[in-house]
């Protein structure tokens, strides 16, 4: 589903490299999570893969679903099924969350060629949705993200997500402020979407997200670069160990 040529990628402001080579790739139903230490480039990854302005790739190539995504930017990335869970989603004041959500389904409906939701349907997906996240409904009568809590703002990402039923999630450290409660009902939510034709990158610095979001595939990136690749098993070896004998070898 997503395979990363040789990729380069800088800040578009200052011109500093952070990605510098990165080859992965990551198939339809396989849960991938990307690990290393801060300042490795994971954050920037995810930003590059969804289209932001900010950085610029210079080299390489990112294919999806075989086709290159690299002049597509946000929107159309999204409309084919791109969908990334941001480390600390963003408040937009005055737009209310049910409106947001119905305004995002119909877009994405739309670039698929399919109707747009019926109010009544509309509600009933939401409902269902909110109720398996445990998201209360008077919350997103609020304004998307305002006032939400750490819990609430990531909850409220994970329902975007399952409305919008991308193909490729990405989760760039979803388990960031979350307290061991809001992290299963979060996790519990990623792994409902697992499917065979979806794909699913989460971002993250430690071992216990992936106790419950358990990964096929677990890659180690340092200064922009996959050093390593392995199972599961790679993540326990990184809770014991660190970071520090795998960079050695990689140096």
């Amino acid at each position: 589903m997503l395979e990363i040529k040789n990729l380069h990628a800088r800040i578009a402001e200052d011109g500093t490299e952070i990605i510098r080579g990165l080859n992965l790739t990551v198939k339809a139903g396989e849960i991938a999570a990307i690990m290393g230490p801060n300042g490795s480039g994971k954050s920037t990854l995810s930003y590059i893969l969804s289209g932001r302005e900010d950085y610029e790739v210079t080299e390489g190539d990112i294919l999806y679903n075989g086709e290159s995504i690299l002049d597509l930017d946000p929107a159309e990335r999204a409309s084919k099924g791109i969908f990334l869970a941001f480390q600390y989603p963003v408040e937009i004041p005055g737009v209310a969350t049910m409106q947001f959500l119905k305004v995002a389904m119909n877009e994405q409906r739309k670039a698929r060629g399919e109707p747009e939701l019926t109010t009544p349907d509309f509600i009933r997906r939401v409902k269902e949705a909110a109720g398996e996240l445990k998201i209360d409904m008077d919350m997103l009568k609020r304004p998307l993200n305002v006032g939400f809590s750490g819990g609430e703002k990531k909850r409220a990402e994970i329902l975007q997500m399952a409305l919008l039923e991308p193909q490729l999630c990405i989760l760039d450290e979803t388990d960031s402020g979350l307290d061991i409660d809001a992290l299963k009902v979060v996790a519990d939510g990623v792994n409902a979407l697992k499917s065979p034709d979806r794909a699913v990158i989460v971002i993250t610095h430690y071992q216990r997200l992936l106790d419950y979001i358990v990964p096929d595939t677990v890659h180690v990136l340092y200064k922009g670069q996959v050093i390593r690749s392995g199972d599961k098993e790679l993540a326990l070896e990184l809770e014991a160990k660190g970071y520090s004998d795998i960079i050695g070898e990689a140096a």
